[in-house]
């Protein structure tokens, strides 16, 4: 077999599996980057010259055997700090999957770039050093977990070796986690017992661990069920640029275009944008310059409709018997991003799917504390990291669906106007925590839309 046939035989088997995105986060030394290490490393995805680099890191730092963390921690200032600070993410493979991996800080100062790397996750693993079980660091990225609707959360007791592999350790410590996690709404939880240093338990089953009969973290990463199939949802799509070529050969065209962000669009479909609430029905889809009678997230089309109707970039079409309700009052759940904090009063940019639009911060009613998942009310600030309640006003409608619903529309950025830095990422509707009666006075001043 030729090389080009045999790499196009390869190409077409990778097509065929499926891809699963999951991201790593865990305190600072848990290991986290070595179990990324040491799973690039035992599936055969690592390079020769990558691993020839790593061996000659590691031997200039005196270190005899290869470090792993290495392979995932590229930025200078973590080769010389050993810790993670950037969203790494690594692409690989094996016959059964295909794996899109985010490897998150795990420093308290660098929570808030878990938002980036879990928000798009199907899958968590968050690490626990066995030596030091659940902490503080833990149960924010657990809740971050929560917030962002991660389907599947995979705790990795690491460090086993450094506890003589007892049972006892592994089993308290998935008990509290796995209590905590459900508490916040976690769907499903899958403790593993390893030890990223030794390679227990993460490609290859353990010898020192023959109390554990579950799977390796290979092993369940290459088997639990991811579902991308959208196409069930709320029809969404988001305007992104309107058509209108003027030629010869098109004189009178005009079509919506955008990736769609969730359920599915026919010809013939009757269908209402948002936020004017005008209705037409569907007059063709076209799709990579052909037309086709169907489409589905997460292809980019261009709508045509019956009817001639003022649409530009933000607007969304929707299904006219499934349309969101317009609002401008927003209520959410935000994790805070930036170092400036976020306070009421504060004008602001959100920005939902296509749609910038112009507001104002109007109520701060509570901040979590992960300790006991209890509401501190009226915080009047959040600063970099913290997760809150906040109440937004917006100078025009949107149409949001509840983050529970969609992850894609039911999400948004709150931005500085000032200078265009994220302040904060949210999520629309209920938080995963039961909500305390607070004593918060509505507060009108300020700003009016």
């Amino acid at each position: 077999m030729s090389n080009s046939v045999e790499t196009a035989v390869q190409l077409a088997d990778l097509s065929a599996t499926t891809l699963l995105r999951f991201a790593t986060a865990g305190s600072v030394d848990d290991g986290k980057s070595t179990l990324v290490g040491r799973l690039l490393h035992d599936s055969k995805s690592v390079l020769t010259d990558q691993l020839e680099a790593v061996e000659a890191a590691s031997l200039k730092r005196g270190q005899e055997a290869p470090d792993l963390a290495l392979l995932t921690d590229g930025l200078r200032a973590e080769r010389e700090q050993g810790i993670t600070i950037d969203v790494a993410y690594r692409y690989f493979a094996t016959p059964r999957r295909r794996f899109i991996l985010a490897d998150t800080p795990g420093h308290v100062q660098y929570t808030r770039n878990m938002v980036t790397g879990a928000s798009t996750a199907d899958l968590a693993v968050v690490l626990v050093d066995a030596r030091n079980g659940v902490i503080e660091q833990t149960r924010r990225h657990a809740a971050v977990a929560a917030l962002l609707r991660v389907p599947h959360v995979v705790l990795a007791v690491n460090k086993m070796d450094l506890v003589a592999y007892e049972e006892k350790v592994f089993a308290k410590i998935a008990e509290e986690f796995t209590a905590y996690a459900s508490e916040l709404g976690v769907p499903e939880i899958t403790a593993i017992p390893i030890s990223a240093l030794a390679g227990d338990n993460v490609v290859e089953p353990s010898a020192n661990m023959d109390w554990y009969g579950g799977p390796t973290v290979l092993e369940h990463l290459e088997t639990v069920p991811v579902s991308h199939d959208l196409t069930s949802c709320h029809a969404r799509l988001p305007v992104q640029y309107v058509i209108r070529p003027q030629t010869a050969e098109l004189p009178d065209y005009r079509g919506y275009a955008g990736q769609i962000a969730a359920g599915t669009f026919r010809v013939g479909e009757p269908v209402t944008v948002l936020p004017s609430g005008r209705t037409s029905r569907i007059a063709g889809i076209d799709l990579l310059g052909e037309s086709v009678d169907i489409a589905w997230t997460p292809q980019s089309v261009t709508l045509l409709l019956e009817d001639d109707i003022d649409i530009s970039r933000g607007d969304l079409i929707v299904p006219s018997g499934d349309a969101p309700a317009t609002t401008q009052d927003v209520e959410a759940t935000v994790c805070h991003v930036a170092d400036q904090p976020l306070t009421v009063g504060q004008r602001v940019l959100l920005k939902h799917t296509t749609r910038t639009v112009k507001a104002i911060v109007k109520e701060i009613p509570s901040r979590l504390t992960l300790d006991d998942l209890s509401q501190h009310p009226d915080p009047g600030q959040l600063v970099a990291n913290d997760i809150g309640r906040v109440k937004v006003r917006t100078a025009e409608p949107l149409a949001l669906d509840s983050y529970a619903d969609s992850r894609r529309t039911g999400s948004f950025l709150l931005i500085d106007p000032a200078d265009g830095t994220t302040l904060a990422a949210g999520m629309a509707g209920e938080s995963f925590a039961t909500h305390k009666v607070l004593n918060t006075v509505e507060d009108e001043a300020g700003w009016d839309f």
